[in-house]
């Protein structure tokens, strides 16, 4: 009886003065000090029952893929089994070979992203690979795309399989010419909400490319083979983002359309919209790119390009029951990375989504979820309704490079908007349907 009294008052008292009972802030990856080989670059996934993977770079190169040459890079996995609150011990997924590498892709691994089909649960991590860093890359030498595959909740993974030149060769004639390099963005693969070809539910993800004149631009990868094979959205005279592209992310909008955001070096992120008309076969065309910023009340970083999470999710507006959709985009907010936060933006209506400029425009708010040296981050949706959040944090650097330990934390949607909105788990086909008039 007084333990059961004093589990009561201590749940009064917690929620009385603001606790939260769920915060459950770690250090999944940690760099204790320069001495120790860093971690770069977080990816993370939740399954359906409660499982979180992270993954991320162990850089005994301390550098980017190729910078140093025959640099090693390992791949390394930790697992949560109940939603963050514990995790497992550190493992590797694939190690590289560094100079002692039979070929050119075991040589360093790094950059992962993840996807979890939503279904059978499988789970599909791609990585760049190889020895040449990605501004050097040329059509015939350039950073390999590796493929993995885990059927046991991330507990151990396939052989790598590179499967870059069956994208590479579908640019060979397109009017940009052949692609240079090819950098497929790290944190999370986008599995859609409504198309589905065969077996799984489509897979889309960004890629920032090289083309033959040395420009850089984005666009957007799609598998209807969870990772099989990939084609390119739209296809490869369309790019999204043709000036001032960069590493990118993306989301699908309510309806089926799907949005792509850019980093940017003009302190802020560049959005552009693919609307489909025949969503199967992946036809439609992009609209024209809008840059957010200060300048219109949108997503600021100051001074800190860098790569962040975009994610949507089905909310109720508290300050009437409306239900409606919730825009996330994490990012360092500086200056300099910086206080890593989560912007959010309410989505409304189908007008809300109507066009690039508005999905740039006018953000409401912004959650810090770090104060200290800061940079890449991810997030995925929980089981238990809540924010999974992993990133970068306390850079630690020397002459030869460096890492952050990559951290992770979780969060409710009250937290992140400061009680306007919460989540919508029944997430009704009616509310999906009026984003399509």
């Amino acid at each position: 009886m007084r333990t059961n009294l004093f589990k009561l008052l201590t749940l009064l008292f917690c929620i009385t003065v603001g606790v939260d009972l769920y915060a459950q802030r770690r250090d999944i990856f940690p760099t204790p000090n320069t001495n120790d080989v860093p971690y770069r670059i977080p990816a993370l996934a939740a399954t359906k029952d409660g499982v979180l993977i992270s993954v991320a770079d162990y850089r005994y190169s301390r550098q980017d893929i190729g910078v140093v040459k025959d640099g090693r890079i390992d791949l390394r996995v930790c697992r949560s089994e109940d939603n963050g609150k514990t995790w497992g011990d550190i493992f590797t997924l694939i190690e590289g070979r560094g100079a002692d590498s039979p070929d050119f892709m075991n040589v360093a691994y790094g950059d992962p992203c993840i996807a979890i089909d939503r279904e059978s649960g499988r789970i599909m991590v791609m990585s760049c690979a190889g020895n040449i860093p990605y501004i050097k890359g040329q059509r015939d030498y350039h950073q390999c795309i590796a493929r993995f595959y885990s059927d046991d909740n991330g507990k151990t993974w396939s052989a790598p399989t590179d499967v870059a030149e069956g994208i590479y060769a579908q640019f060979d004639n397109g009017k940009f010419g052949p692609a240079r390099s090819m950098f497929v963005a790290s944190g999370k693969v986008l599995q859609s909400r409504y198309v589905k070809a065969g077996k799984y539910y489509r897979l889309y993800c960004a890629v920032l490319q090289t083309v033959a004149n040395g420009d850089w631009m984005n666009f957007v990868l799609y598998s209807d083979d969870f990772g099989g094979s990939w084609k390119v959205l739209g296809g490869v005279d369309n790019p999204p983002i043709v000036k001032g592209a960069d590493e990118a992310k993306v989301e699908e909008l309510p309806g089926g359309n799907l949005l792509i955001s850019s980093r940017t070096d003009k302190q802020g992120r560049n959005f552009n919209i693919f609307t489909f008309t025949n969503a199967k076969k992946g036809e439609g065309c992009w609209g024209e790119a809008a840059h957010s910023s200060k300048h219109n009340g949108g997503v600021f970083s100051d001074r800190n390009a860098c790569n962040g999470e975009l994610l949507l999710l089905p909310v109720v507006r508290n300050s009437d029951q409306r239900e409606m959709y919730l825009l996330l985009q994490s990012l360092p907010l500086g200056p300099y990375r910086k206080d890593v936060g989560i912007y959010y933006k309410g989505l409304e209506s189908s007008a809300d989504i109507a066009s690039p400029q508005r999905i740039a425009e006018n953000w409401e708010g912004v959650f810090k979820v770090s104060n200290q040296t800061s940079a890449y981050s991810t997030m995925a949706w929980q089981s238990n309704q809540r924010l999974g959040f992993l990133f970068e944090e306390r850079e630690l650097y020397s002459k030869l490079g460096g890492g952050y330990t990559i951290v992770y934390d979780n969060f409710s949607i009250e937290q992140i908007t400061d009680n306007k909105y919460s989540f919508n788990p029944s997430d009704s086909r009616k509310l999906w349907k009026r984003y399509k008039k």
